[in-house]
């Protein structure tokens, strides 16, 4: 009935996805897709039995959810993350979610759960991964019926980043007339540390954001139940550093004082609505305060370079 996938660029995490997995479906069939480059040296750890391995050649976690879904046979397909724990009983949960479901329904998701450290607040990391607990269609764990997959062809590989290839894939199976509904199942999803620099990086996914608002228009994030974007406010951020700049050289002198104070007051608003939640250690804050400085023009770069690219 059910072929589970799992891309993979070959992160330790996996291991305990598939102990999780081998210990309570053994006789579910696996398929772990290596997405690493070709000519990767390094192999991946021991497969059991009942899992199968294939390559993507590393071309972006769509692709290689395309290669796994497109080498099963069953009529469902469902997808997990290489960083994810599914909970003792997911098998039988998974059965139970998929069994009887009406043949308008294209797409079940399972519950997620990220379980953080307890006895203090959570850092600005910490909160990104947990933010995945609300939202919707993500394929940490999803399951799909192949034949909406078929009919939509799977996941847009104009994707290169786990990012919002799985609200677009979902969009495109709701817009096929199939509904998406919520199962019963239970995996976590671990917090862990990226290094300092994660929500710096997390800035290329404007550039996503981008090829969305190209596809499906200016209301994907209601659609796909998203919080607001903050572009605008990079934007004006970004747009009144380098005007503080570049009259601080050029004058009139009382410009670049005017951009330079409403350019820290909203670089420091908007550290403050990261640092507030936090733990608000002076590792934390001090991360924060630069970051926070980074973030704007490094969103609008990328969002500029995702603008450029869906119009080419």
């Amino acid at each position: 009935m059910i072929t589970v996938v799992i891309p993979t660029v070959g992160r330790p995490s996996l291991a305990g996805t598939l102990a999780a997995l081998g210990a309570v479906t053994p006789a579910i069939p696996v398929i772990v897709v290596d997405d690493r480059p070709e000519g990767t040296s390094a192999g991946l750890p021991r497969m059991p039995d009942h899992v199968r391995t294939l390559r993507s050649g590393g071309r972006g976690p769509a692709a290689a959810r395309n290669t796994g879904w497109r080498a099963a046979v069953t009529p469902w397909v469902a997808f997990l993350d290489d960083d994810v724990v599914p909970r003792p009983g997911w098998e039988e949960a998974l059965r139970a979610d998929l069994t009887g479901l009406p043949e308008d329904v294209g797409g079940s998701q399972g519950r997620v759960e990220v379980p953080l450290p307890p006895g203090r607040r959570p850092t600005d990391a910490e909160r990104n991964t947990a933010a995945l607990a609300g939202a919707r269609w993500i394929t940490a764990d999803m399951a799909y019926r192949r034949a909406a997959l078929e009919r939509t062809g799977g996941f847009d590989e104009r994707f290169p980043r786990a990012y919002r290839e799985d609200a677009d894939l979902a969009l495109r199976v709701m817009a096929a007339g199939y509904r998406l509904v919520r199962g019963e199942r239970v995996t976590l999803h671990p917090v862990r540390d990226d290094g300092p620099w994660t929500s710096v990086r997390l800035q290329r996914g404007n550039a996503d954001d981008a090829l969305m608002r190209h596809l499906h228009g200016p209301a994907w994030r209601a659609a796909v139940g998203g919080a607001p974007g903050r572009v605008r406010e990079h934007a004006l951020t970004t747009g009144l550093g380098a005007l503080a700049l570049v009259t601080a050289v050029t004058r009139p002198r009382w410009v670049a004082v005017l951009a330079g104070t409403a350019w820290a007051l909203l670089t420091a608003g908007f550290a403050w609505q990261r640092i507030a939640p936090g733990p608000r250690t002076r590792e934390e804050i001090r991360r924060m305060v630069v970051t926070t400085v980074l973030i704007p023009p490094v969103a609008c770069a990328h969002r500029l370079r995702g603008e450029l690219r869906v119009r080419r």
